[in-house]
């Protein structure tokens, strides 16, 4: 009979915050931004890396989310988003022209509910990961 065993607090904080990762990237596709193939591939990205965190047995797992959340951050960074998220002139978005020339509200919205979420996942996902490490295993009985 499989064991199942329950998430713990870091770990659903981590998972709830790809996804929201993953839905301000889908917000900004809907948008208009455009992104380099079809399907933005940090949506992707992200949605996969909450279901290994969510469903991984191992203790770092909720550690590649984290990985995950700065990845994304550090991406954002370096690319020159940080206009856009408090309302720039918006002529470029993650490297990739705004096709309206001009920040929009969803464009905002979206920025802010991706930073929010993999900041999220950053800090929750470390804090699970050390938490796991934390606690002595308990024996199998």
């Amino acid at each position: 009979m499989p064991e199942y065993r329950k998430l713990s607090g870091e770990r659903t904080v981590t998972v709830v915050g790809l996804v929201a990762g993953a839905a301000g990237i889908a917000i900004l596709w809907a948008s208009g931004v455009e992104f380099p193939v079809a399907i933005p591939p940090g949506l992707v990205i992200l949605l996969v890396g909450a279901l290994f965190v969510g469903l991984a047995p191992w203790r770092w797992a909720p550690g590649v989310g984290a990985f995950l959340g700065s990845f994304v951050t550090l991406g954002f960074l370096i690319s020159g988003g940080l206009p856009n998220l408090v309302g720039g002139d918006g002529s470029t978005f993650f490297g990739t022209p705004n096709p309206i020339g001009r920040d929009t509200l969803g464009t905002i919205i979206g920025t802010w509910i991706q930073m929010i979420g993999v900041l999220t996942a950053l800090i929750a996902g470390m804090m699970a990961t050390w938490s796991n490490y934390r606690k002595p295993t308990q024996a199998q009985q």
